[in-house]
């Protein structure tokens, strides 16, 4: 298993902030919490793989925005916000290098990886601020003929899907109820009881890795049989990442 990350940026700190207040951001601390975070990978199984940094790309740490990958292509994301749109460039060279097939969302689409949130063969796609219709069409193109089905979700309340919702190692979607436009659209819909016990990493078939200040949703996960890691990623939280936005996991390559 592989996983690509990028180290953030050392204007991290100018990151764009869309529903949350500014708050400082501490960037040494940031550092440390990425290494934190790079190394939980690491310590469960993951080759760890760097893109380039990209110094004048404040939010570029989160990774994961740069691309949607669903068995061996690779489809790269067409930023919503403008600033972030040079992140993509080495992200596609490090898929590329892999063997991905590559494919691009292209104008007038935008589409951000931290929209799409991947449930065995079904790839549900928030259509919010950074995603539009047109992502979504040209997203359900090049997914459709691998098996895929593509479901748009509405999203005004976060940043990203993924900010809100994502999914336990059987399926079963995770999120917190006040930051979900409708759970009718996920079918098994689990409840949690804090805005950040919504994120979890898959790690493998029974490890979910978390931020560290959602403890009663740990518990909740262990009492149902999930072994649970936390990382500490405060000061990314200030910026609207989760645990999901810092890599993006090539679980194809062994």
């Amino acid at each position: 298993m592989k996983a690509l990350v990028r180290r953030p940026s050392p204007r991290l700190a100018e990151g764009i902030v869309t529903h949350l207040d500014r708050t400082p951001v501490d960037s040494a601390l940031a550092v440390r919490q990425w290494e934190g975070y790079v190394a939980a990978l690491r310590e469960h199984g993951w080759q760890t793989l760097e893109v380039p940094p990209a110094h004048d790309c404040p939010d570029s740490a989160f990774v994961e925005d740069t691309m949607v990958v669903y068995e061996r292509t690779a489809v790269i994301a067409r930023p919503g916000a403008d600033a972030r749109k040079p992140e993509t460039a080495d992200a596609e060279r490090a898929v590329r290098d892999l063997g991905y097939a590559i494919v691009r969302i292209e104008a007038p689409g935008t589409l951000d990886g931290g929209d799409v949130l991947k449930v065995g063969s079904t790839v549900f796609v928030g259509r919010g601020g950074r995603t539009n219709g047109d992502g979504i069409r040209q997203l359900r193109e090049a997914l459709s003929p691998l098996g895929a089905t593509v479901i748009a979700v509405p999203l005004t309340k976060v940043l990203h899907l993924k900010s809100a919702v994502t999914a336990l190692p059987d399926g079963t979607v995770v999120g917190y109820p006040p930051l979900v436009d409708d759970v009718t659209m996920f079918g098994r819909f689990l409840p949690v009881p804090e805005e950040s016990g919504s994120h979890v990493v898959l790690l493998d078939s029974q490890t979910l890795l978390m931020a560290a200040d959602a403890p009663q949703t740990a518990r909740l996960f262990e009492d149902l049989g999930w072994r649970v890691v936390t990382v500490d990623i405060g000061e990314y939280e200030k910026l609207e990442g989760c645990v999901t936005c810092l890599s993006v996991r090539l679980r194809g390559l062994g």
